[in-house]
């Protein structure tokens, strides 16, 4: 058994298409846990004193805006987009 595939359709696993655009929850939880983590930093360095508890509850209810925006926007895009005429 061979594992070598040339097809072209070996590799559409393994790259994105180029024109692809980042997912709105992908983008939403990557900076979600950026500003965690920059948080985190800032507490430790004693130069903030935060309540984890206030933290939290705000980036969730940040990141809940954000995916909720975000759908409706890519939801509007979508719909923008012509259609084949094809059903």
């Amino acid at each position: 058994m061979s594992s070598y595939d040339d097809s072209p359709l070996a590799d559409a696993g393994h790259a994105p298409e180029a024109g692809s655009p980042a997912r709105v929850g992908t983008v939403v939880w990557g900076l979600t846990v950026v500003a965690l983590a920059a948080l985190i930093i800032i507490s430790r360095l004693g130069l903030v004193a935060l309540n984890g508890t206030y933290v939290l509850i705000g980036l969730m209810i940040g990141a809940g805006g954000a995916l909720v925006v975000g759908g409706l926007v890519s939801a509007r895009r979508r719909d923008n987009k012509s259609t084949t005429g094809k059903s």
